[in-house]
């Protein structure tokens, strides 16, 4: 007869022991599994902002080509919708966004070839009288004096002379690639603004097919955001363009005349596309040239219409106008900006906004579900659940 196995009695069985992670507070197991997928976050977010810092040549002309079409897109549609076809309607759309943008350069390459040799002339004067003020001033100052105060400034730009002399070097390349990004950024609208939604779709695909109701649905929310805060930040600037650009008009009707006005104008109003800053620092610009061409009273006017505009943008404008448009706190809108212009200079400042506003409705827009309900926002919905 075969022998079974005996079997191990109950009393040489061993209790299996406590489990280590049983001895960790339950705050603290919380606390390391948000800590992990935090991480995990930031490691991702730092690759893509490493990769768009290495082909910004190319991203950077991308941005600009989504700005456009979300500026043109409306438009575009609106000639289709009156009977125009859509090859005429984009090619007028874009023809026409191009003759904008040359005919404000030409004209602010003009005003300043005229009135460059006045200014020229009256910056010496006015650096005349300052020495001269300085002179008979209280300071004590004698001319050495004055020399050695303006040879320690030549002295901390020669420091950088070399990155001068580099800079001047690669102009040639400079224009070649600002070319290839101007190029881009042309080819690009064009394909958003005749297939924009197929390229969308195409992008979609790319994604698992549960997940795809809920990126196609956060992409157009994010559009609209997108397209609605172009249309604002353009209302923006050139409210600000107007103000400062009419001050100095006004000003100059009480002082003899304030020269280069327009390219002022023009100046503010391309600034303004960096919000909170942009006005401010094109609108030092016209405060030298009063205080160059005028007086330093009129200079201080000058100034005193800058912060006022700057001051009517920041509590009217930007609160209700562009929180309506886009939802995110001024704070965050500061933020952005000041991170935008650290890790890409003026073209992060740039696009902080419209990219934090964008990503902002897209999450939580999948955080709350309503791509199972809301597959197609609207601008309407966008702004009632924002």
């Amino acid at each position: 007869m075969a022998l079974g196995r005996a079997k191990p009695s109950a009393s040489k069985v061993m209790a299996p022991g406590p489990r280590a992670e049983d001895s960790i507070p339950h705050g603290v197991r919380v606390a390391g599994a948000w800590s992990w997928r935090l991480l995990a976050i930031v490691g991702v977010i730092g690759v893509f902002i490493f990769l768009v810092s290495q082909l910004r040549e190319i991203v950077i002309p991308f941005m600009i080509a989504i700005l456009l079409a979300a500026l043109l897109v409306p438009f575009v549609k609106f000639l289709v919708r009156h009977g125009w076809p859509k090859g005429l309607a984009v090619a007028v759309a874009e023809v026409g966004i191009l003759a904008i943008v040359a005919g404000l350069v030409v004209l602010v390459v003009f005003q300043i070839r005229s009135g460059f040799p006045d200014l020229q002339r009256q910056s010496i004067t006015a650096y005349d009288q300052l020495k001269a003020y300085l002179l008979a001033s209280p300071f004590h100052l004698t001319e050495s004096d004055i020399n050695g105060y303006l040879g320690q400034v030549w002295s901390a730009i020669q420091k950088d002379s070399q990155a001068l002399l580099s800079g001047a070097v690669s102009v040639g390349s400079s224009a070649t690639r600002f070319l290839a990004g101007l190029l881009l950024t042309l080819f690009a609208t064009l394909f958003l603004l005749i297939d924009g939604k197929g390229i969308w779709q195409w992008v979609v695909r790319l994604f698992p097919r549960k997940a795809r109701p809920a990126i196609d649905g956060s992409g157009r929310a994010g559009w609209v955001t997108l397209t609605n805060f172009v249309r604002v930040q353009i209302f923006v600037a050139f409210v600000d363009a107007v103000g400062i650009g009419l001050g100095a008009y006004i000003l100059g009707l009480f002082f003899g005349g304030f020269p280069l006005v327009i390219p002022i104008a023009i100046a503010v109003f391309l600034g303004s596309f960096i919000p909170v800053v942009g006005a401010v620092l094109t609108g030092i610009l016209a405060v030298f040239i009063a205080l160059v061409y005028l007086n330093p009273f009129a200079a201080l006017i000058m100034l005193g219409i800058v912060i006022a505009v700057q001051q009517v943008e920041g509590h009217v404008l930007q609160p209700f106008i562009m929180g309506n448009a886009v939802k995110v706190h001024p704070l965050a809108v500061v933020f952005a900006v000041a991170a935008g212009g650290f890790l890409a200079g003026i073209p992060g400042a740039l696009f902080a906004v419209p990219v934090v506003a964008a990503v902002n409705v897209m999450i939580n827009y999948i955080a709350r579900g309503e791509w199972r309900t809301t597959p197609d926002p609207t601008l309407k919905d966008v702004l009632r659940d924002a």
